[in-house]
């Protein structure tokens, strides 16, 4: 009996089937969320906020000196620098300026993740070191995307979506002169390292290496969850501590466990 005609048949399924389950996999990612979720706010930017004023600068890695710092978005512009963290999250979420974590709750469960105030803190106080500008100019915000709903009242910088525009809309007192926003926007953009995987490595490494040396569980380089600490039950390494994401097995991320 000649199964070819079956083989084909199954071969063609398979040709569609195959990278549609990887299409879906990629869509359900933490990476792909937290790409979505800077591409709306950069379109938001581009569609809400008149370019010959707002200048938006995306991905920025900048050396310290501990190693790097990744921001997401700088919006310069005379009426002060704008430093964004964006989160794209589903549920509902629970924090307030002082807590080092947040909670975001999806039906019965919740699960812990850095506070962004904090995680943007140091962004903005390493922007504040590089430009030598008044840190009165400087403005921190925090920006959820997704279906996600705040529980607890929230500090002004701390939006969703596009109540952000209306943030950077509200500062209406221009504190800059147009050539020192042009010699920020140079700065930024000499002192940024290049936009690479290897800069991102880098950077994830550099974060593990902080988190350890304190002694406490280290958030997560591509979802800001908690980390937790596991061994590995098989394989080459098996035996050895590493930090996996408690979001597993959502999100896959791990990183070694410093000696």
């Amino acid at each position: 009996m000649d199964f070819s005609p079956i083989y084909n048949q199954v071969f063609t399924m398979l040709w569609y089937f195959v990278p549609l389950a990887l299409l879906i996999a990629l869509t359900k990612s933490p990476w792909f969320k937290g790409y979505i979720g800077e591409v709306m706010v950069n379109l938001a930017a581009k569609l809400m906020l008149d370019k010959k004023q707002y200048h938006l600068i995306k991905n920025v890695t900048l050396p310290t000196e501990d190693g790097t710092t990744q921001i997401d978005h700088i919006i310069v512009s005379r009426f002060g620098v704008f430093v964004i963290e964006t989160k794209n999250m589903k549920g509902w979420i629970f924090g307030s300026t002082n807590q080092s974590y947040w909670t975001q709750q999806i039906f019965k469960h919740k699960s812990k993740f850095q506070n962004p105030l904090r995680q943007n803190y140091k962004h903005v106080k390493t922007l504040q070191a590089a430009l030598e500008v008044d840190p009165s100019h400087f403005h921190s915000l925090i920006v959820f995307v997704g279906d996600s709903t705040f529980k607890t009242d929230m500090p002004e910088n701390v939006t969703y979506a596009g109540g952000y525009i209306r943030f950077i809309k509200s500062r209406q007192d221009a504190v800059l002169s147009d050539a020192l926003v042009r010699l920020i926007i140079q700065k930024i953009e000499r002192g940024r390292l290049t936009h690479s995987i290897k800069t991102h490595v880098e950077h994830a490494k550099h974060v593990q290496a902080i988190v350890e040396q304190k002694g406490s569980e280290p958030s997560c380089p591509k979802c800001s969850s908690p980390m937790v600490l596991r061994e590995a039950k098989k394989g080459q390494n098996i035996g050895k501590k590493f930090w996996g994401c408690s979001q597993f097995p959502k999100c896959r991320a791990v990183m070694q466990k410093a000696s």
